[in-house]
Formats: structure tokens, C-alpha cells, sequence
């Protein structure tokens, strides 16, 4: 008898990766619609758990409204003989692997951030109460991770019960984050990869360290290495760092082996503290993206949460599908919160003299870990690429002594010739016809060895 045999829908593997998109959705939970979502998973001693015990504080899901989205919570409380505080993020994470098992369930991101769906399909086959769901999560959280022996789940709906607990979520994981800050990528032999994300991003694989974070912020250094202890063979295991190849991109011998075995070949090298060139992976679950503006040659940051366009006039959806799925795109990076805060911080591309723009949200969050000198607008000081370009100047931000061109050197070759030698000239717009096509390029700073200028004879025009 399979142990889902009172579950109304399917469970396995085989649905990771589902998407569900809005017209087929029965109700959203959490999602960027709403302020007040988490996630938290707490160790608890053993007489302070009723195994299996599921809760709903709030509306079930039979009750809400169709095609609704609701504020939303997943409390988790584990206990057992080798339950331990560490355990706690990475046991957290894989909130997101067993929901993803449900046939008809979608669930993004982590933690502040989490974003969930539930098919129209899956609800009529009745999949209609959070208590299915949690009978699926602690039996494969009992399953998969023997370390866990006893486990209740509560589900929340309440708005006023998830303002109250998130509160005390952002300031758990708060704690967690600070315990690794002031270690060291080079005091460790030892990193950590994750792929638990390669449901939606076969290419992808996050490299932990010190002082790089996963890209959605809920994994350290120590929760990797907790995870990995317990679950050799998880999603979350060791690398070894291996030969340090580039100390400045921060690329390593260990971190290109693994990261090739684990996509197939399809990625072989990781640059670890830049957006060019190898940069580092993305799936989708990031809670930021640094992207490049060619416009003033720095890096804007936009997280998740940021309602707007950003200065670039986009917003953040538009942005984050540039970077995700797995690929190495030059210019789109996307991080976490935490790796803001680390002096590792973007080092190969100029670390806080390349950052131009970012949420006031963003800003406030990490404000403190950033030089005193550093300057950088919000959308309250630019909100287009020109009231942005003002602001560096009027603030004499480093960036803008990457603007000045060289000058340029006019000689005589021959006459009627004229030849300049390493140009750079900036475009506004330009069109080239080839092919049958034509290309335009706007915006663009066309650079030349030799430009040669020729007087046209006007009777021979």
C-alpha cells in the first residue's frame, strides 16, 4: 500500500516543476500580491510535539474564494534525538521539494517570500484542505530525513496570526544569517552545493560558501554543512573547493568539477563574485537581482518585493526572467540579501563603487553594511536612467570617472584621408542594413581601432 493512498491526488517527483499558471489556479497563497507570508521550521524537545498533529489557524481551502490570493503561513515544529537548532534552514528548504511532489501544487521561493498555487484539477479531485498537504510533508519529511522523529505542521490563513508570527520569522532568520557573518571563504576547505531547485532550472546549482549565500537567502554556510552531515546524499552536499583558480572573480577548481557533473556538462565554470563573464547560476527562487545599466555602467538592484519599475523602467519579473533558468547571462546576477552584506559583495566587478541604484527597501536593510561613501539612489532620488546619471554626478560617484572617454588623436594618413586611432564613440541611434535586415542600435558606444575619414569629391556623389 503506497503511503499516499488517502491523498486524493498523486505524489512523486514526477511534478516538480509544475507550473500553474493564473487561469487554472483554484487560489494563490502568499505570492507577490501579498505583504505577510513565511515559512519557518523551529527544533522543539520531544514532549513538545504531537506527531503528525496538523492545524489550520484560518480559512481551509475549501473555503476561500476561487481565483482568490490570501496572506499565508507554514509553521513546522520537529523534534527528535538528533534535532538540532542548525537544522532548522536547510529542514525549512525542503518545505519547497515536498510541496512541489502534489500533483496540482506550485510552490516558489522561501522563507518572507514563499508563493504557492493550487490547480482547479487537483481541488475538484480533492485536494480541498491543508490537512492533505500536511499529511504529505511530515511522511516524507519522516521518510526522507530520519533524523526527525516526530513532526506537527500548522497551516495559516488568519491575516492577523500571520502578521503576528512573521514578525517573529524575520527575526529568526535574522539570527541565523548573522551567525556566519565574520567567517571566511579562505578559512574553510569545504563548500556546499544545492540543487534543489533543478526542478524548475536543470542548469542550476548554488554554490554556498562563507560568504556567498543560496540565491534565495535561506541557506548558509552552516546550514549546508549541517544538511549535508545528516543527508550525504541530499539535494544539499560537500564540495571541495579545490585549487583557487582567480582569487578576485573567485573561481576554484572544486566549485567548476561539481558544477559540471551536476547540470551534465551544460555549465563547467562559476566565477563566484560577478555578474560577467562565468557568473553564477539563477534559478528563479533568488530574492534579488543585480542587473547591469550600460546607460552609467553600473549595477542596479531590484528584490522581489519591489512593487515598481526600476530605473531602467522595468520591473522585477521582467528582470529576474533575464537571469533565470539556469543560465550564465553577462550583466544579470541574481543574489541574495545576505551576500550584499559580505565583503565578497560583487568584488571582481567593484564591489560598492559599481552599485548605482536599488529599492530605499533594499537600501535600509543593508545600510550598515555598506562603506560609509558608498552612494547609491533609490527610486525615491531616480526613477529613469537620466535623473539617475544627474544623481552620480551631482554625487560624484567613482562610476563616473568611468565615463570620461579618452581623448581621441586626429593625424593626417594621406590627403583627403584623415585616420583616429582607438576611438570610442557613443550612439544615440544608428542603423546598419545587412542581410536584408536592418539593425538598430540604440543607446550603444561603438569602439574602433581606426576609424578612417574620407572627403567625398560632391561631383562624384
Amino acid at each position: 500500500m503506497s503511503m499516499f493512498e488517502d491523498i486524493p491526488v498523486d505524489v512523486g517527483v514526477i511534478y516538480e516543476g509544475e507550473r500553474i499558471r493564473r487561469k487554472n489556479m483554484q487560489v494563490e497563497l502568499g505570492g507577490p500580491k501579498q505583504e505577510t507570508k513565511f515559512e519557518l521550521v523551529r527544533a522543539k524537545k520531544m514532549d513538545e510535539v504531537e506527531d503528525e498533529k496538523i492545524t489550520i489557524i484560518g480559512p481551509d481551502l475549501k473555503d476561500l474564494a476561487e481565483g482568490s490570493s490570501v496572506p499565508f503561513g507554514i509553521y513546522i515544529e520537529i523534534a527528535g534525538k538528533n534535532v538540532e537548532e542548525d537544522l532548522e534552514g536547510v529542514t525549512e528548504r525542503r518545505i519547497h521539494e515536498y510541496c512541489n511532489f502534489i500533483e496540482g501544487i506550485m510552490h516558489l521561493n522561501q522563507r518572507y517570500d514563499i508563493w504557492m498555487r493550487l490547480s482547479k484539477k487537483s481541488f475538484k479531485k480533492g485536494l480541498n484542505s491543508f490537512t492533505h498537504i500536511g499529511k504529505v510533508l511530515a511522511r516524507l519529511y519522516k521518510s526522507e530525513l530520519p533524523f526527525i522523529e516526530k513532526i506537527q505542521i500548522t497551516f495559516i490563513t488568519d491575516p492577523e496570526k500571520i502578521k503576528e508570527m512573521s514578525k517573529q520569522a524575520l527575526e529568526i532568520y535574522e539570527a541565523r544569517d548573522a551567525k556566519a557573518r565574520g567567517m571566511k571563504d579562505e578559512e574553510v576547505d569545504t563548500f556546499y552545493g544545492c540543487t534543489l531547485c533543478q526542478s524548475f532550472a536543470p542548469t542550476h546549482m548554488c554554490v554556498i560558501t562563507p560568504q556567498r549565500y543560496s540565491n534565495c537567502g535561506s541557506i548558509s554556510w552552516f546550514d549546508g554543512r549541517a544538511s549535508a552531515q545528516v543527508d550525504p546524499k541530499g539535494p544539499v552536499f560537500a564540495i571541495e573547493k579545490g585549487e583557487l583558480l582567480d582569487p578576485e572573480k573567485g573561481e576554484f577548481s572544486g566549485i567548476n568539477e561539481s558544477i559540471k557533473q551536476k547540470t551534465l556538462g551544460a555549465v563547467d565554470k562559476v566565477w563566484m563574485y560577478t555578474g560577467f563573464g562565468y557568473p553564477h547560476t539563477s534559478c528563479g527562487c533568488f530574492e534579488a537581482m543585480a542587473f547591469y545599466i550600460p546607460e552609467v555602467e553600473g549595477y542596479g538592484i531590484v528584490d522581489r518585493g519591489f512593487k515598481g519599475v526600476t530605473v531602467n523602467g522595468l520591473p522585477f519579473s521582467t528582470l529576474a526572467d533575464s537571469g533565470a533558468g539556469g543560465r550564465q547571462v553577462d550583466g544579470f546576477h541574481g543574489i541574495s540579501i545576505e551576500y550584499m552584506r559580505s565583503p565578497k559583495f560583487m568584488q571582481a566587478d567593484g564591489g560598492w563603487d559599481r552599485i548605482v541604484w536599488m529599492p530605499a527597501s533594499v537600501k535600509e536593510r543593508v545600510k550598515e553594511f555598506m562603506p560609509k561613501e558608498a552612494v547609491v539612489a533609490t527610486e525615491n532620488e531616480a526613477k529613469t536612467v537620466d535623473e539617475l546619471k544627474v544623481f552620480l554626478k551631482e554625487h560624484s560617484h567613482p562610476i563616473v570617472q568611468q565615463w570620461k572617454e579618452a581623448p581621441v588623436e586626429v593625424t593626417p594618413t594621406a590627403e583627403g584621408e584623415e585616420a583616429m586611432e582607438a576611438a570610442a564613440f557613443p550612439v544615440s541611434t544608428a542603423t546598419v542594413a545587412a542581410g536584408g535586415f536592418r539593425i538598430i542600435f540604440k543607446n550603444a558606444k561603438i569602439h574602433a581601432e581606426k576609424v578612417i575619414i574620407k572627403r567625398v569629391d560632391k561631383a562624384k556623389r
